[in-house]
């Protein structure tokens, strides 16, 4: 019988994946993406998906997308450049320059697949392998900007996580005559903001861009929802705006958001745009009804919700060993520090009919492996005492099972 060595290394390598309680697992959810969901025939509370206004299962926005299958159909068929290019599509980008356009100056949209689509094009076009371009990154930046960063192929320097005074430094030590500093917003498993009105300060100084990653801002940030740029109140033809659309907006894929001279710069060169076919026509559709919500009242009324419950987690928590961050998002991590223990963790949750992410490196640095709590807008008030309940005795129960492990060490 013929063997493989390779299947052997991966074997290994999964196996050494396991041993460090690194294995990801996948679950089968079976109902809609709500607070309450079905996995394998158990109802489970959830706290652990990006639905932060809880639009995923709207209804005036399902019946939209029912709407656009009937006008558009199920697929676009081609590329934005060959005949993809669906009014639906320009009608949302459009909508979306509208929505986001009083941050920036001479706003234009597009619209992409994904975000992690978005952030590859924008930094691989505006680097366009040039040798006099410098890119400034976040060293907490997601794994899509990081990827972008290194698919520009050019020189690039990781500047410490809200390390203003650093990157000043590096911004007054480059000559390149290109600078690209990019940023998330919300960071995805820290919950905290980039300070952005300072990051602007220095790329107006600098004559750099600024490249704000806001998928976990957008739709719950600001008055009316338009992200970070608006909470900040930031204002510049130096910024470049990133908000993804399956997260808060409940739907699927994402945008950029800039000058339209940024915009026709990626529609000419970001290859991640060019070379993919466009997404369903009936998806960009749907989202005309999550902006308007988004937008309106209802949006308001969600945000609002979301704020109180983000008081309400931080009020009830009683954590002795385990440490949550400081968070005013509706990420609300809550740090362990071991692998093994985190995912013990999770699994006692899980018992518990709470589903929490447990998250370990390398999505977030060794010996911080963590809780992910995300709250949504559709969680109730009583949801989230369940949680912060079940969280705290979980932590006492960790805590007693630690000492008696300890006692057991020193007896022998």
């Amino acid at each position: 019988m013929l063997t493989n060595p390779l299947l052997d290394q991966l074997q290994q390598h999964l196996q050494g994946l396991h041993e460090q309680s690194l294995l990801r697992k996948r679950r089968t959810v079976d109902t809609p993406c709500a607070p309450r969901v079905t996995v394998d025939g158990r109802e489970l509370l959830a706290f652990c998906s990006n639905d932060y206004l809880g639009l995923a299962a709207h209804p005036a926005i399902a019946a939209a997308l029912q709407e656009g299958v009937d006008l558009y159909g199920t697929g676009s068929g081609a590329s934005h450049l060959i005949s993809g290019h669906s009014r639906a599509h320009a009608v949302l980008e459009e909508r979306l320059a509208d929505f986001v356009g009083p941050n920036l100056v001479d706003a234009r949209a597009l619209y992409f697949c994904t975000g992690y689509m978005a952030n590859l094009a924008v930094l691989t076009a505006l680097a366009a392998g040039d040798k006099d371009t410098e890119i400034f990154s976040e060293a907490l930046n997601h794994a899509s900007l990081i990827d972008g960063a290194r698919l520009a192929r050019t020189s690039l320097k990781v500047y410490p996580h809200a390390d203003v005074a650093a990157l000043e430094a590096l911004l007054a030590q480059s000559t390149a005559a290109n600078k690209i500093v990019v940023t998330d917003s919300v960071f995805s498993m820290d919950g905290d903001l980039a300070p952005l009105p300072a990051l602007l300060a220095l790329c107006e100084r600098h004559g750099a861009w600024l490249v704000v990653d806001d998928a976990h801002g957008f739709g719950t940030l600001g008055d009316n929802g338009r992200g970070a740029l608006e909470h900040f109140d930031l204002h510049s033809p130096y910024l470049v705006h990133v908000g993804t659309l399956g997260k808060a907006a409940g739907v699927g894929g994402a945008f950029v958001a800039a000058h339209a001279t940024v915009i026709e710069t990626l529609i000419q060169r970001a290859r991640p745009y060019i070379f993919t076919t466009a997404a369903p026509p009936a998806l960009a559709h749907a989202l005309l009804t999550s902006l308007d919500i988004i937008a309106g009242d209802e949006g308001r009324a969600r945000r609002r919700q979301l704020r109180a419950l983000v008081a309400q987690w931080h009020a009830g928590l009683r954590l002795q060993r385990w440490r949550a961050l400081l968070s005013a998002t509706a990420i609300q991590p809550v740090v362990i520090g071991r692998n093994d223990e985190t995912m013990r963790a999770a699994a006692a949750l899980y018992e518990q009919g709470i589903w929490v992410g447990g998250i370990r490196p390398p999505t977030v640095p060794a010996d911080t492996a963590r809780l992910r709590v995300t709250l949504s807008a559709a969680h109730t008030a009583d949801d989230v005492a369940q949680l912060i309940d079940a969280i705290n005795q979980t932590e006492a129960t960790a805590e007693v099972t630690a000492e008696a492990k300890e006692r057991n060490r020193d007896g022998a």
